[in-house]
Protein backbone atom coordinates (compact mmCIF):
# COMPACT_ATOMS: atom_id res chain seq x y z
CA UNK A 1 0.00 0.00 0.00
CA UNK A 2 1.45 3.35 -1.07
CA UNK A 3 1.52 6.39 1.18
CA UNK A 4 -1.07 9.09 0.63
CA UNK A 5 -0.15 12.15 -1.41
CA UNK A 6 0.47 14.90 1.16
CA UNK A 7 -0.67 18.47 0.49
CA UNK A 8 0.10 21.49 2.67
CA UNK A 9 -2.02 24.63 2.16
CA UNK A 10 -0.54 27.88 3.47
CA UNK A 11 -1.88 31.37 4.09
CA UNK A 12 1.15 33.64 4.62
CA UNK A 13 1.08 36.71 6.82
CA UNK A 14 2.32 40.13 5.81
CA UNK A 15 5.99 40.69 6.57
CA UNK A 16 6.38 42.95 9.57
CA UNK A 17 3.07 41.83 11.08
CA UNK A 18 3.49 39.77 14.22
CA UNK A 19 1.91 36.36 14.68
CA UNK A 20 -0.92 36.48 17.20
CA UNK A 21 -2.77 33.83 19.18
CA UNK A 22 -6.05 34.94 17.56
CA UNK A 23 -7.04 36.73 14.38
CA UNK A 24 -10.36 38.03 13.06
CA UNK A 25 -11.70 35.29 10.75
CA UNK A 26 -10.42 32.11 9.05
CA UNK A 27 -9.57 32.09 5.35
CA UNK A 28 -12.43 30.44 3.47
CA UNK A 29 -10.55 30.46 0.17
CA UNK A 30 -8.00 27.83 1.20
CA UNK A 31 -10.67 25.82 3.00
CA UNK A 32 -12.63 25.78 -0.26
CA UNK A 33 -9.55 24.59 -2.14
CA UNK A 34 -9.24 21.82 0.43
CA UNK A 35 -12.87 20.84 -0.23
CA UNK A 36 -12.09 20.57 -3.96
CA UNK A 37 -9.17 18.25 -3.27
CA UNK A 38 -9.77 14.51 -3.88
CA UNK A 39 -10.37 12.58 -0.67
CA UNK A 40 -7.36 10.32 -1.18
CA UNK A 41 -5.07 13.32 -0.52
CA UNK A 42 -3.86 14.01 3.01
CA UNK A 43 -4.38 17.75 3.66
CA UNK A 44 -3.00 20.09 6.29
CA UNK A 45 -3.54 23.85 6.48
CA UNK A 46 -1.34 26.49 8.10
CA UNK A 47 -2.58 30.02 8.73
CA UNK A 48 0.66 31.91 9.36
CA UNK A 49 -1.24 34.73 11.04
CA UNK A 50 -1.65 32.46 14.08
CA UNK A 51 0.95 29.69 13.68
CA UNK A 52 4.40 29.16 12.24
CA UNK A 53 5.01 27.48 8.89
CA UNK A 54 7.02 24.28 9.20
CA UNK A 55 9.43 24.65 6.28
CA UNK A 56 10.79 21.15 6.92
CA UNK A 57 7.42 19.43 6.84
CA UNK A 58 7.26 16.13 4.98
CA UNK A 59 4.80 16.93 2.16
CA UNK A 60 4.60 16.24 -1.57
CA UNK A 61 3.13 19.54 -2.66
CA UNK A 62 2.42 22.99 -1.21
CA UNK A 63 -0.36 25.38 -2.24
CA UNK A 64 -0.01 29.02 -1.21
CA UNK A 65 -2.65 31.74 -1.56
CA UNK A 66 -1.44 35.35 -1.70
CA UNK A 67 -2.75 38.87 -1.89
CA UNK A 68 -0.43 41.74 -2.74
CA UNK A 69 0.68 42.56 0.82
CA UNK A 70 1.54 38.89 1.51
CA UNK A 71 3.10 38.11 -1.88
CA UNK A 72 6.72 38.66 -0.79
CA UNK A 73 6.32 36.33 2.17
CA UNK A 74 4.54 33.79 -0.05
CA UNK A 75 7.54 33.81 -2.40
CA UNK A 76 9.96 33.27 0.52
CA UNK A 77 7.98 30.26 1.72
CA UNK A 78 7.70 28.89 -1.81
CA UNK A 79 11.43 29.23 -2.43
CA UNK A 80 12.23 27.41 0.82
CA UNK A 81 10.08 24.41 -0.07
CA UNK A 82 11.34 24.26 -3.65
CA UNK A 83 14.94 24.20 -2.43
CA UNK A 84 14.02 20.89 -0.78
CA UNK A 85 12.46 19.59 -3.99
CA UNK A 86 8.84 20.06 -2.88
CA UNK A 87 6.50 21.16 -5.67
CA UNK A 88 4.79 24.52 -5.07
CA UNK A 89 1.61 25.99 -6.57
CA UNK A 90 0.75 29.66 -6.08
CA UNK A 91 -2.74 31.13 -6.40
CA UNK A 92 -4.94 33.95 -5.19
CA UNK A 93 -5.48 37.50 -6.37
CA UNK A 94 -1.86 38.65 -6.66
CA UNK A 95 -0.45 35.63 -8.56
CA UNK A 96 -3.51 35.71 -10.82
CA UNK A 97 -2.72 39.25 -11.94
CA UNK A 98 1.07 38.80 -12.03
CA UNK A 99 1.53 35.14 -13.06
CA UNK A 100 4.97 35.68 -14.62
CA UNK A 101 6.31 37.14 -11.40
CA UNK A 102 4.71 34.40 -9.30
CA UNK A 103 5.94 31.76 -11.72
CA UNK A 104 9.54 32.58 -10.79
CA UNK A 105 8.81 31.12 -7.35
CA UNK A 106 6.46 28.25 -8.21
CA UNK A 107 6.13 25.11 -10.27
CA UNK A 108 2.58 26.12 -11.18
CA UNK A 109 0.35 29.19 -10.93
CA UNK A 110 -3.45 29.02 -10.74
CA UNK A 111 -5.07 32.04 -12.36
CA UNK A 112 -8.57 32.83 -11.15
CA UNK A 113 -10.97 30.73 -9.10
CA UNK A 114 -10.12 27.15 -8.20
CA UNK A 115 -13.31 25.32 -9.23
CA UNK A 116 -12.74 23.27 -12.36
CA UNK A 117 -8.96 23.65 -12.10
CA UNK A 118 -7.81 22.32 -8.74
CA UNK A 119 -8.54 18.60 -9.24
CA UNK A 120 -6.42 18.78 -12.42
CA UNK A 121 -3.62 20.50 -10.49
CA UNK A 122 -3.64 17.67 -7.94
CA UNK A 123 -3.67 15.04 -10.68
CA UNK A 124 -0.70 16.69 -12.40
CA UNK A 125 1.10 17.10 -9.08
CA UNK A 126 0.77 13.41 -8.33
CA UNK A 127 2.10 12.55 -11.79
CA UNK A 128 5.00 15.02 -11.52
CA UNK A 129 3.91 17.04 -14.55
CA UNK A 130 2.70 20.37 -13.19
CA UNK A 131 2.02 23.01 -15.85
CA UNK A 132 3.40 26.51 -15.34
CA UNK A 133 -0.06 28.06 -15.75
CA UNK A 134 -3.58 26.86 -14.96
CA UNK A 135 -6.11 29.36 -16.25
CA UNK A 136 -9.87 29.47 -15.67
CA UNK A 137 -11.60 29.86 -19.03
CA UNK A 138 -14.91 30.99 -17.56
CA UNK A 139 -16.19 31.93 -14.14
CA UNK A 140 -17.38 28.85 -12.20
CA UNK A 141 -21.10 28.37 -11.85
CA UNK A 142 -22.26 28.85 -8.22
CA UNK A 143 -23.85 25.40 -8.23
CA UNK A 144 -20.37 23.84 -8.26
CA UNK A 145 -18.93 25.90 -5.40
CA UNK A 146 -17.76 23.61 -2.64
CA UNK A 147 -18.54 23.99 1.04
CA UNK A 148 -15.28 24.91 2.86
CA UNK A 149 -13.40 22.30 4.91
CA UNK A 150 -13.89 24.05 8.25
CA UNK A 151 -12.56 21.00 10.08
CA UNK A 152 -9.06 22.19 9.10
CA UNK A 153 -9.43 25.34 11.22
CA UNK A 154 -8.70 25.63 14.93
CA UNK A 155 -11.68 27.54 16.33
CA UNK A 156 -9.49 28.83 19.15
CA UNK A 157 -7.43 30.80 16.64
CA UNK A 158 -10.24 33.08 15.46
CA UNK A 159 -12.39 35.70 17.14
CA UNK A 160 -15.19 34.89 14.70
CA UNK A 161 -14.87 31.27 13.49
CA UNK A 162 -18.41 31.19 12.07
CA UNK A 163 -17.92 32.64 8.59
CA UNK A 164 -19.59 31.99 5.27
CA UNK A 165 -19.84 33.34 1.75
CA UNK A 166 -23.03 33.50 -0.32
CA UNK A 167 -21.81 35.31 -3.43
CA UNK A 168 -18.85 36.31 -5.56
CA UNK A 169 -18.32 39.43 -7.59
CA UNK A 170 -19.71 42.95 -7.30
CA UNK A 171 -21.97 44.94 -9.60
CA UNK A 172 -19.73 48.00 -9.21
CA UNK A 173 -16.32 48.60 -10.79
CA UNK A 174 -14.43 50.86 -8.39
CA UNK A 175 -11.05 51.75 -9.88
CA UNK A 176 -9.12 50.68 -6.76
CA UNK A 177 -10.86 47.34 -6.11
CA UNK A 178 -8.95 44.14 -6.93
CA UNK A 179 -11.82 41.90 -5.81
CA UNK A 180 -14.18 43.06 -8.55
CA UNK A 181 -11.37 42.61 -11.09
CA UNK A 182 -10.72 39.08 -9.83
CA UNK A 183 -14.30 37.85 -9.37
CA UNK A 184 -15.85 40.06 -12.04
CA UNK A 185 -18.71 42.54 -12.10
CA UNK A 186 -21.15 39.67 -12.51
CA UNK A 187 -22.77 39.10 -9.12
CA UNK A 188 -23.04 35.32 -8.73
CA UNK A 189 -25.02 33.88 -5.83
CA UNK A 190 -25.04 30.39 -4.35
CA UNK A 191 -28.14 28.22 -4.49
CA UNK A 192 -30.22 28.63 -1.33
CA UNK A 193 -30.12 24.92 -0.48
CA UNK A 194 -26.31 25.12 -0.35
CA UNK A 195 -26.47 28.18 1.89
CA UNK A 196 -28.95 26.46 4.21
CA UNK A 197 -26.60 23.47 4.41
CA UNK A 198 -23.86 25.83 5.59
CA UNK A 199 -26.18 27.36 8.19
CA UNK A 200 -26.64 23.85 9.55
CA UNK A 201 -22.85 23.39 9.75
CA UNK A 202 -22.57 26.65 11.68
CA UNK A 203 -25.32 25.97 14.22
CA UNK A 204 -22.90 25.94 17.13
CA UNK A 205 -21.93 29.57 16.51
CA UNK A 206 -24.28 32.27 17.75
CA UNK A 207 -22.50 34.97 15.76
CA UNK A 208 -21.77 34.77 12.01
CA UNK A 209 -19.66 36.91 9.72
CA UNK A 210 -20.51 37.05 6.02
CA UNK A 211 -17.31 37.57 4.03
CA UNK A 212 -19.03 38.55 0.75
CA UNK A 213 -17.57 41.70 -0.79
CA UNK A 214 -21.08 43.17 -0.90
CA UNK A 215 -23.92 41.30 0.80
CA UNK A 216 -26.54 43.50 -0.93
CA UNK A 217 -25.08 43.35 -4.44
CA UNK A 218 -28.40 41.81 -5.50
CA UNK A 219 -31.07 43.33 -3.22
CA UNK A 220 -33.75 40.74 -4.00
CA UNK A 221 -31.36 37.87 -3.29
CA UNK A 222 -30.31 39.62 -0.07
CA UNK A 223 -33.93 39.95 1.06
CA UNK A 224 -34.55 36.25 0.48
CA UNK A 225 -31.31 35.43 2.28
CA UNK A 226 -32.28 37.52 5.29
CA UNK A 227 -35.74 35.90 5.40
CA UNK A 228 -34.13 32.46 5.44
CA UNK A 229 -31.88 33.53 8.34
CA UNK A 230 -34.71 34.60 10.65
CA UNK A 231 -35.53 31.12 12.07
CA UNK A 232 -31.87 30.51 13.00
CA UNK A 233 -31.85 33.39 15.52
CA UNK A 234 -28.21 34.22 14.77
CA UNK A 235 -26.39 37.50 15.18
CA UNK A 236 -24.39 38.51 12.14
CA UNK A 237 -22.44 41.23 10.35
CA UNK A 238 -21.48 41.79 6.73
CA UNK A 239 -19.83 44.11 4.24
CA UNK A 240 -22.28 46.20 2.24
CA UNK A 241 -22.51 49.10 -0.17
CA UNK A 242 -24.33 52.32 0.70
CA UNK A 243 -27.29 50.81 -1.15
CA UNK A 244 -28.28 48.92 2.01
CA UNK A 245 -29.45 52.14 3.65
CA UNK A 246 -31.71 53.18 0.78
CA UNK A 247 -34.16 50.26 0.97
CA UNK A 248 -36.34 50.21 4.07
CA UNK A 249 -37.53 46.63 3.51
CA UNK A 250 -33.92 45.47 3.14
CA UNK A 251 -32.95 47.11 6.44
CA UNK A 252 -35.98 45.72 8.27
CA UNK A 253 -35.29 42.18 7.06
CA UNK A 254 -31.60 42.50 7.96
CA UNK A 255 -32.52 43.59 11.48
CA UNK A 256 -35.16 40.87 11.93
CA UNK A 257 -32.66 38.22 10.79
CA UNK A 258 -30.12 39.25 13.43
CA UNK A 259 -27.86 41.81 11.74
CA UNK A 260 -25.91 43.78 14.33
CA UNK A 261 -23.43 45.57 12.06
CA UNK A 262 -22.73 46.60 8.49
CA UNK A 263 -19.25 47.50 7.25
CA UNK A 264 -19.90 50.16 4.61
CA UNK A 265 -17.49 51.55 2.03
CA UNK A 266 -18.22 55.27 2.19
CA UNK A 267 -14.66 55.70 0.78
CA UNK A 268 -14.67 59.52 0.60
CA UNK A 269 -16.56 62.61 1.77
CA UNK A 270 -15.81 64.24 -1.60
CA UNK A 271 -18.30 63.56 -4.38
CA UNK A 272 -15.63 64.54 -6.88
CA UNK A 273 -13.34 61.80 -5.55
CA UNK A 274 -16.17 59.25 -5.58
CA UNK A 275 -16.93 60.05 -9.21
CA UNK A 276 -13.26 59.78 -10.18
CA UNK A 277 -13.00 56.28 -8.63
CA UNK A 278 -16.13 55.21 -10.55
CA UNK A 279 -18.20 54.99 -7.36
CA UNK A 280 -21.02 57.24 -8.51
CA UNK A 281 -23.60 55.11 -6.67
CA UNK A 282 -22.31 56.74 -3.47
CA UNK A 283 -23.87 60.14 -2.78
CA UNK A 284 -22.25 62.04 0.08
CA UNK A 285 -25.46 63.91 0.85
CA UNK A 286 -27.15 60.55 1.57
CA UNK A 287 -24.56 59.21 4.05
CA UNK A 288 -26.15 60.64 7.21
CA UNK A 289 -29.56 59.26 6.32
CA UNK A 290 -28.05 55.82 5.62
CA UNK A 291 -26.44 55.72 9.09
CA UNK A 292 -29.57 57.10 10.77
CA UNK A 293 -31.76 54.42 9.18
CA UNK A 294 -29.45 51.59 10.17
CA UNK A 295 -29.13 52.92 13.72
CA UNK A 296 -32.91 53.18 14.00
CA UNK A 297 -33.07 49.41 13.47
CA UNK A 298 -30.32 48.65 15.99
CA UNK A 299 -27.64 48.02 13.35
CA UNK A 300 -24.17 49.44 14.01
CA UNK A 301 -22.20 51.04 11.19
CA UNK A 302 -18.48 50.70 10.53
CA UNK A 303 -17.42 53.31 7.98
CA UNK A 304 -14.50 52.68 5.61
CA UNK A 305 -12.63 55.70 4.24
CA UNK A 306 -9.71 56.08 1.83
CA UNK A 307 -7.28 58.96 1.32
CA UNK A 308 -4.97 59.85 -1.56
CA UNK A 309 -7.22 60.32 -4.58
CA UNK A 310 -6.10 62.96 -7.04
CA UNK A 311 -8.82 65.30 -5.78
CA UNK A 312 -7.53 65.05 -2.18
CA UNK A 313 -5.31 67.73 -0.68
CA UNK A 314 -4.13 67.91 2.93
CA UNK A 315 -7.51 69.27 4.05
CA UNK A 316 -9.12 65.88 3.33
CA UNK A 317 -8.15 64.46 6.72
CA UNK A 318 -9.81 67.26 8.73
CA UNK A 319 -12.85 67.31 6.43
CA UNK A 320 -13.31 63.56 6.86
CA UNK A 321 -13.00 63.65 10.65
CA UNK A 322 -15.41 66.59 10.88
CA UNK A 323 -17.85 64.72 8.67
CA UNK A 324 -17.54 61.63 10.87
CA UNK A 325 -18.65 63.72 13.85
CA UNK A 326 -21.88 64.43 11.97
CA UNK A 327 -22.13 60.96 10.46
CA UNK A 328 -21.71 59.18 13.82
CA UNK A 329 -20.51 55.77 12.61
CA UNK A 330 -19.95 53.37 15.50
CA UNK A 331 -16.42 52.68 14.29
CA UNK A 332 -14.32 53.51 11.27
CA UNK A 333 -11.17 52.58 9.39
CA UNK A 334 -8.91 54.89 7.41
CA UNK A 335 -6.58 53.77 4.66
CA UNK A 336 -4.40 55.01 1.85
CA UNK A 337 -5.77 54.21 -1.58
CA UNK A 338 -3.40 51.54 -2.91
CA UNK A 339 -2.80 50.78 -6.61
CA UNK A 340 -3.16 47.00 -6.45
CA UNK A 341 -2.11 45.00 -9.53
CA UNK A 342 -5.12 44.11 -11.65
CA UNK A 343 -7.00 47.34 -10.94
CA UNK A 344 -7.71 50.29 -13.21
CA UNK A 345 -5.99 52.51 -10.66
CA UNK A 346 -2.77 50.48 -10.93
CA UNK A 347 -2.77 50.70 -14.72
CA UNK A 348 -3.36 54.44 -14.65
CA UNK A 349 -0.67 55.23 -12.09
CA UNK A 350 1.83 52.76 -13.56
CA UNK A 351 1.42 54.13 -17.09
CA UNK A 352 1.90 57.68 -15.83
CA UNK A 353 5.07 56.71 -13.92
CA UNK A 354 3.68 57.64 -10.51
CA UNK A 355 4.17 54.27 -8.76
CA UNK A 356 7.47 54.50 -6.89
CA UNK A 357 7.99 50.92 -5.70
CA UNK A 358 7.00 47.32 -6.18
CA UNK A 359 7.95 46.34 -2.65
CA UNK A 360 4.69 44.51 -2.02
CA UNK A 361 5.30 44.40 1.74
CA UNK A 362 4.34 48.08 2.05
CA UNK A 363 1.35 48.06 -0.28
CA UNK A 364 -0.91 49.20 2.55
CA UNK A 365 0.43 52.76 2.50
CA UNK A 366 1.53 55.46 0.06
CA UNK A 367 3.44 53.79 -2.78
CA UNK A 368 2.67 56.37 -5.46
CA UNK A 369 3.09 60.12 -5.84
CA UNK A 370 -0.16 61.89 -4.88
CA UNK A 371 -1.11 64.95 -6.88
CA UNK A 372 -1.74 67.42 -4.08
CA UNK A 373 0.44 66.28 -1.18
CA UNK A 374 3.59 64.28 -0.52
CA UNK A 375 3.62 60.55 0.21
CA UNK A 376 4.87 61.33 3.69
CA UNK A 377 1.97 63.72 4.33
CA UNK A 378 -0.49 61.12 3.03
CA UNK A 379 0.80 58.44 5.39
CA UNK A 380 1.05 60.86 8.32
CA UNK A 381 -2.45 62.25 7.76
CA UNK A 382 -3.92 58.75 7.60
CA UNK A 383 -2.23 57.77 10.87
CA UNK A 384 -3.43 60.96 12.55
CA UNK A 385 -6.99 60.24 11.39
CA UNK A 386 -6.85 56.91 13.21
CA UNK A 387 -5.45 58.51 16.35
CA UNK A 388 -8.01 61.32 16.48
CA UNK A 389 -11.06 59.19 15.69
CA UNK A 390 -10.04 56.69 18.37
CA UNK A 391 -8.87 59.22 20.95
CA UNK A 392 -10.49 58.65 24.33
CA UNK A 393 -12.25 62.01 24.07
CA UNK A 394 -13.89 61.07 20.77
CA UNK A 395 -14.67 57.54 21.90
CA UNK A 396 -16.55 58.97 24.90
CA UNK A 397 -18.45 61.35 22.61
CA UNK A 398 -19.80 58.34 20.69
CA UNK A 399 -21.07 56.51 23.78
CA UNK A 400 -24.70 57.56 23.25
CA UNK A 401 -24.64 58.03 19.47
CA UNK A 402 -26.23 54.58 19.02
CA UNK A 403 -27.88 53.58 22.33
CA UNK A 404 -28.51 49.97 21.33
CA UNK A 405 -26.85 46.67 22.21
CA UNK A 406 -24.86 46.69 18.97
CA UNK A 407 -23.84 50.32 19.55
CA UNK A 408 -22.57 49.51 23.04
CA UNK A 409 -20.66 46.50 21.74
CA UNK A 410 -18.90 48.61 19.11
CA UNK A 411 -18.16 51.26 21.72
CA UNK A 412 -16.09 48.65 23.53
CA UNK A 413 -14.48 47.74 20.19
CA UNK A 414 -13.39 51.40 20.04
CA UNK A 415 -11.58 50.97 23.35
CA UNK A 416 -9.87 47.84 22.05
CA UNK A 417 -8.66 49.78 19.00
CA UNK A 418 -7.35 52.58 21.21
CA UNK A 419 -5.47 50.39 23.66
CA UNK A 420 -4.39 47.45 21.50
CA UNK A 421 -4.61 48.04 17.74
CA UNK A 422 -3.23 51.58 17.48
CA UNK A 423 0.03 50.83 19.38
CA UNK A 424 0.60 47.74 17.20
CA UNK A 425 -0.10 49.73 14.03
CA UNK A 426 2.30 52.47 15.09
CA UNK A 427 5.03 49.96 15.91
CA UNK A 428 4.67 48.26 12.52
CA UNK A 429 4.83 51.54 10.60
CA UNK A 430 7.87 52.59 12.59
CA UNK A 431 9.60 49.23 11.98
CA UNK A 432 9.22 49.52 8.22
CA UNK A 433 10.13 53.03 7.18
CA UNK A 434 8.02 54.69 4.48
CA UNK A 435 11.17 56.01 2.84
CA UNK A 436 11.55 54.45 -0.61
Amino acid sequence: MTDKFKLELILPRQKGVRKTSKTFVPHLGLATVAALTPRDVEISLTDERISEVDLRKNVDMVGISAVTTTASRAYEIADSFRERGVKVVLGGIHPSFLPEEAGQHADGVVIGEAEGLWPLVIEDGKAGRLSKIYRQEKRPDPSCWASPRRDLFADSGYWIPGTLSTSRGCPFSCSFCAASSFFGRTYRTRPFDAIVDEFEQLKKYRYLQFVDDNIVGNPEFAKELFRSLIPYKKKWAAYASVRVGKDEELIELAARSGCIAMYIGFESVSQESLNSMNKRANKVEEYEEVVRRLHSHGIAVHGCFLFGFDEDDESVFRRTLDFCRKLKPDSASFGVVVPLPGTALYESLYNSGRIVTKDWTIYDRAVFEPKQMTREDLDKGTTEAWREFYSLRNIWSRLFANPTASGLFFWFVNLYVHYRYLPQRTDRLRASSTAI
